[in-house]
Parts: structure tokens; C-alpha cells; sequence
């Protein structure tokens, strides 16, 4: 089995990383994983897409970044009719645009789309009108798309109801975020220098989505003159949200690091994960901070997080877009009260170890059951001399 995976770039982003740890698993376990990248900037080139070769188109021009989708319609189909994949990964919605497109330009030569719902489908957030043309892209992609992978046993119900489609064109597969070596490194304690303030931090890009404003907004309400947030990542709000902490009068207390490598391995120096996102899938970040093993204060951002967190004991959970439940959740955190066992066997259940190779039961069994339909060829009839 062939599988193609593709992807914008290496630029740092959840669905990215999970994908290329995913192509690394299924090359590692003999399967013919090709990925395609429409263009090959991005820090994670040196991070989790070390050593992996790709497929790229031969000419880019100047600022594709700023169409790049656009880019992957115009360029995959051609690399997809050369490197004749039995199966393509859709790796995120990012991506959906490109595979409903890629079905309607290569037609019947088009291979099957195992599409995997990585954001929450609900969009409570948006607007009526933007919701309603929402629905209809989503019964689009149900037209369009074999099949569909959510992250998270709630996500089931949330694809069948918004793409319209059967159960049995949905699995589910929890996220493969972790590794069970990942997982282990996390847990080792970790030498801090002691403090008389709890220490917050996030991993997130510095985008509309994870409305970092409101985290910001409540740590200044909620937290102690001794407490201090740490931001890891980049993105196009990132001079916004240090002017904010100014104008706040916390700039002296949060820190801003930028994209790291590895961040997640840094988790353990802290007493608690925040995430004040607008909508996601199955936060990847959250499922780092069960594995280290600290606390966490998260919106309720979509159907997935009640059973991430297990109905509140792994965790505090507040309203979308509530600034004032978010400030009183970081007023009443307490560090070091998570329960080590019950977050070990969480987190375990989302390792690369179980996840990769579910993917690949998964796409087998689409593959069988599109030869199982396929319309029978009839030979043709040699007439009798």
C-alpha cells in the first residue's frame, strides 16, 4: 500500500507535526509513505521532519505562502498522477479544500481520501451566516471524501451529524500526539528553581484561534503579584499580545519564547497548562500536559474535551470566551494535585504506537471495500470462426 500524504511546508502547526510523525511511523513499518510539500520552509524541517525526503514542486514563485492552497490544487494533481498512491492522507480540515479539489480534477483516477477532522465542526463561535455556508462546505466533503478519522470517541456523533455521512464511513482513532518514550521523558521529575508564584505557560500559535487575549486578559485578573505565564510559539499576533501584556501591566510577568524545538519536553517546570481556545479538535497540548502530568485550566472548546479531561477530574474547564471563569479557574489553580495514574493511562491512549497503525487497518479497509464495489470488466466477446 501506497500512501501520499500532503502538506503545506514544515511551518510549525498540530496537524503538520502529527502528520509527519505519522508518515515516519508507517515508513518505519514498511509502508510506501511518500509526503508532498508545496513548499519546504519551516523550523520543523530540523524538528520532526529531520531526515524525511519529500516531494516538492520543481518552480515556486515569490509569496506562494500567501495562496498556498490555491498552490497544492495547481501542483499536486500532476505529482499524484506520477507517484500513482493507492490511498492519499488528508491530514487535517486545513487540507479538505485540496482533496475535494483533487477528486473533482482527477476524477475516477483519483485514489480514495482518508481525511482526519482535526478542528471541532460545531463553530458555535461564528456567526449564523458564517455557520450556514460552513454546513454546506461540510456536506461537500461528505460528497467528496471516502472517509473520515476524529480524534476523540464524542468526535463520531460530530462528523455524522455535520458531513453528513454513515458511521461506517467514520473511525475513530485517538490523536497520536504522544509517543510511549515521549510519554516517560515527560513524567521524569524535573529540578526547578523554587518560587513563592505558580508557574502558567502555553504552547500555541499566536493566532486568532487560541485567542490568547482572553488567557491574557485573565491571568491579569487571576493571578498572584508572584505568578508568571510563559507563551512557547510564533505567529502574526504576537506583537499585538505583547503590547496587550503591557497595557495590561503584566509584561514584567509574561514571557514570550517563540518557537523551540520540543517544547512540550519543557512542560514538567511548570504547575499549569492554560488554553483559551476558540474551537479545536483534541488539543494535542493538552494531551502534553497529561503526560507531564501538571495541571490544566482549558475552554470547553469542543465535544472532545469533557472526555479528554474526564468530566473535570483531570482538569478545569470553563465556557468559550468567558475572560471572567477563565481569571477565577487561574485565581483557584492549585499546583501538584493531578492524580499521576489516572493521567498515565489517559495520555496512553494517545501514542503513535497504537494511533500509526490504526491508520493503516483503517485505510486497508477502504481499500478492500472499494475493490469489493468496483463494477465488474466484462471481457471482451471473440466470436466464433
Amino acid at each position: 500500500m501506497r500512501v501520499l500524504t500532503f502538506l503545506h511546508s514544515f511551518e510549525p502547526g498540530g496537524v503538520e507535526r502529527i502528520a509527519l510523525r505519522l508518515v515516519r511511523r508507517w515508513r518505519e513499518s514498511g509502508i510506501d509513505a511518500p509526503l508532498f510539500l508545496g513548499r519546504t520552509d519551516g523550523a520543523m524541517a530540523e524538528d520532526v521532519g529531520a531526515g524525511l525526503d519529500y516531494v516538492t514542486p520543481p518552480r515556486r514563485w515569490p509569496g506562494i505562502a500567501h495562496w498556498e492552497t490555491l498552490w497544492m490544487v495547481l501542483t499536486l494533481p500532476r505529482v499524484v498522477r506520477a507517484v500513482r498512491p493507492d490511498m492519499l492522507f488528508c491530514a487535517g480540515n486545513t487540507y479538505a479544500f485540496v482533496a475535494v479539489m483533487l477528486k473533482l480534477v482527477l476524477g475516477r483516477d483519483c485514489p480514495p481520501v482518508v481525511a482526519k477532522i482535526s478542528n471541532n465542526l460545531d463553530r458555535t463561535d461564528a456567526s449564523l451566516l458564517y455557520r450556514i455556508f460552513y454546513r454546506i462546505w461540510l456536506r461537500i466533503q461528505g460528497l467528496a471524501i471516502d472517509h473520515f478519522v476524529g480524534m476523540e470517541k464524542p468526535m463520531r456523533a460530530e462528523i455524522v451529524q455535520g458531513v453528513r455521512v454513515s458511521p461506517s464511513r467514520v473511525a475513530i482513532i485517538p490523536d497520536p500526539a504522544l509517543s510511549e518514550a515521549q510519554i516517560m521523558a515527560l513524567r521524569e521529575p524535573v529540578a526547578t528553581t523554587p518560587t513563592h508564584g505558580r508557574r502558567f505557560v502555553t504552547i500555541a500559535r499566536l493566532a486568532p484561534q487560541k485567542n490568547l487575549a482572553l488567557m491574557l486578559r485573565g491571568f491579569a485578573r487571576g493571578s498572584r503579584p508572584a505568578d508568571t505565564l510563559t507563551l512557547f510559539g510564533e505567529g502574526p499576533e504576537r506583537g499585538q499580545l505583547e503590547a496587550l501584556a503591557v497595557t495590561l501591566g503584566i509584561a514584567d510577568r509574561v514571557e514570550f519564547r517563540g518557537y523551540v524545538t520540543n517544547p512540550a519536553a519543557l512542560l514538567a517546570q511548570y504547575d499549569m497548562l492554560l488554553l483559551s481556545s476558540q474551537y479545536e479538535g483534541v488539543p494535542a497540548v493538552i494531551l502534553e500536559g497529561l503526560a507531564a502530568n501538571i495541571g490544566i485550566i482549558a475552554t470547553d472548546c469542543s465535544r472532545s474535551m469533557g472526555t479528554l479531561l474526564q468530566q473535570g477530574a483531570l482538569g478545569t474547564l470553563v465556557p468559550v470566551g468567558d475572560e471572567t471563569a477563565f481569571a477565577t479557574a487561574i485565581a483557584d489553580a492549585r499546583a501538584h494535585t493531578q492524580d499521576p495514574r489516572r493521567t498515565l493511562h489517559q495520555a496512553r491512549r494517545f501514542t503513535i504506537e497504537h494511533g500509526g497503525d490504526h491508520y493503516l487497518r483503517v485505510m486497508r479497509g477502504v481499500l478492500r471495500g472499494k475493490r469489493a464495489s468496483a463494477p465488474l470488466v466484462a471481457e471482451p466477446v471473440v466470436p466464433l470462426s
